[in-house]
């Protein structure tokens, strides 16, 4: 397995879609070739076929994982069809045959129920097993290449350690040669053999994944290598890749003892080393937002008279405090019900049992007054920037937009604290006119970030904020949330599935499962001594987390 890692924009998929012959029509391989060989046959250059020859190679012997498995699949096709017609295409296998394969392949990835699967549309299935068909399409035809293009961004840890154990065997059991990019270091370590380092296009390290991560020879590896919060004590300042591509961070491979990606187990030592963390308090006076057997219904389906029926449980019987000045880590598996609790938070939603108070008022009993102070001074940072953001708008008028609603400003004064705001999110006034589409992934983060706190709120809720972005950029946005948390001292709830995040930024953390807590307590102790196997199991599935038996 060859890794390719770097930052967004680094290539890496550009080069990816070169070697399967799927550039734009508006880009074109200028220089180079692309060797390709088989079963010991003598070497093809791909860029030399033309499209019809070259389609016996593309699906059949050189695959790829594409990294949105929605925007990637046919949403009018079902499952097991969109399976079927490579095998039907390169295998020549009719559809009764060719439908048994299929069922055999889902089996193959551990597809729950292959039966009701093959049936169903991409949208009716949840990020892992989407991906798991994708992976099932992409080996359909024994491949002798397989590229796997961020197979595992955005995905919990527990659902990533399946897709990655799936990969890992069908690699051995298929022998298959794969190519795996991405930006997420601590797989890379745990999965690769050799792996190669991009920026800007080029090629900046290249060898075996053990020396590259113990002693990483550019300062664009060491950057993307230190600035992981795993590395760093509990809040401490995160440093960035422009640090060391500057020559500003001069930090030495002596400064850690053993390789630069520990064990997990010496991560969190690492991080509470000397530190001291905030303990839970008593005082009434302490507590912000109070929830008390909140409970949270979804339903579909109505009655003849109009009622809902058969809901489905989100969110059962939660209680918990939030208290002053802290930050509160939720973390948790895909759909127990983290989001939905976090938008209950704010008024978002209605629960059908339970109440949440803010400073000890209940949200459903505000009167228009008190419901219009506490919109102001709660916000929400929602987890896709891109759609949170209306595109025909530009990003001055849209980060004005709260002042202007809540009417606090004159223009002239909302447009400088606009300007004031884009400089605090390492933005520049010359933005002030430019749309979403223009910016990186981690620009829009800032962005909404900006918006969020333009009112100064004194409650915010981060929902998977630095989830889908590169280290770098991810290094940058925490310590924007930390920086403006200590300048304008609000309260946080951090919803995520990146426990090395939660572990570096949050006082105290609570873990769900199916809509219920099943632990909560101080993130050192939580971290260190997980009382329920499912906890215990969440950090186990980091990447990583067994690589110094591994090494």
């Amino acid at each position: 397995m060859l890794a390719i890692v770097g930052e967004s924009g680094s290539g890496k998929s550009v080069m990816a879609l070169a070697i399967m012959r799927l550039l734009s029509t508006s880009a074109r391989v200028d220089q180079g070739s692309i060797l390709f060989s088989f079963d010991g046959r003598e070497a093809v250059d791909l860029l030399r076929l033309n499209e019809k020859d070259f389609r016996s190679y593309r699906g059949s012997r050189i695959s790829m994982i594409f990294q949105e498995p929605m925007t990637s699949m046919n949403p009018m096709m079902t499952c097991g069809a969109q399976v079927l017609e490579p095998l039907m295409l390169h295998k020549k296998i009719k559809v009764i045959p060719g439908r048994q394969a299929v069922l055999e392949l889902f089996r193959k990835v551990q597809l729950p129920d292959p039966e009701q699967i093959y049936r169903r549309y991409p949208h009716q299935l949840s990020g892992g097993q989407k991906q798991r068909v994708m992976i099932a399409m992409a080996i359909s035809c024994d491949p002798a290449v397989l590229i796997c293009d961020e197979p595992t961004t955005a995905l919990d840890v527990r659902i990533q350690k399946t897709i990655l154990d799936l990969l890992r065997d069908l690699r051995h059991s298929e022998n298959i040669g794969m190519i795996l990019i991405t930006h997420d270091l601590g797989l890379v370590a745990d999965m690769a053999d050799r792996a190669m380092v991009m920026l800007k296009g080029r090629l900046m390290e290249y060898g075996p994944v053990k020396s590259l991560f113990t002693l990483p020879k550019h300062p664009y590896t060491r950057g993307l290598l230190y600035c992981r919060p795993a590395l760093h004590p509990k809040g401490e300042r995160l440093p960035l890749v422009s640090d060391f591509l500057n020559g500003n961070n001069q930090t030495s491979l002596s400064e850690f003892s053993g390789p630069v990606i520990p064990s997990i187990k010496e991560q969190v030592f690492i991080s509470f080393s000397g530190k001291e963390t905030r303990k839970p308090v008593v005082k009434e006076s302490d507590i912000l937002i109070r929830v008390k057997n909140l409970g949270f219904r979804y339903s579909t389906l109505k009655t003849w008279l109009g009622k809902r029926k058969n809901g489905v449980d989100a969110i059962r019987n939660i209680s918990f405090d939030v208290y002053n000045g802290e930050t509160l880590g939720l973390v948790g598996e895909s759909g127990c019900g983290k989001t939905t609790l976090g938008r209950a938070l704010l008024g978002l939603n209605n629960p059908y049992r339970g109440s949440v108070s803010y400073n000890g008022v209940e949200l459903h009993s505000m009167v228009k007054a008190e419901l219009l102070d506490f919109r102001r001074n709660i916000q929400m940072v929602f987890q896709d920037p891109y759609s949170s953001l209306n595109p025909r708008m530009m990003i001055g008028p849209a980060i004005e937009e709260p002042l202007k609603v809540h009417g606090t400003m004159t223009r002239s004064e909302r447009k400088e604290r606009v300007v004031e705001w884009l400089g605090k999110v390492d933005l520049k006034p010359e933005h002030f006119n430019r749309y979403p589409y223009a910016f990186s992934g981690g620009q829009r983060q800032r962005i909404v970030i900006a918006r969020a706190l333009a009112l100064e709120p004194g409650f915010v809720v981060f929902d998977e904020s630095v989830s889908a972005l590169d280290v770098s950029v991810q290094a940058q946005v925490l310590n924007l949330i930390n920086d403006l948390k200590e300048k304008l001292g609000f309260t946080v709830v951090f919803i995520s599935h990146d426990l090395s995040v939660v572990r570096w930024l949050c006082d105290r953390v609570i873990v769900m499962e199916k809509g219920e807590i099943v632990e909560t307590g101080d993130t050192e102790d939580v971290y260190l001594n997980p009382k329920t196997s499912y906890t215990r199991s969440l950090i186990e599935a980091i990447p990583g987390y067994n690589l110094m038996e591994k090494y």
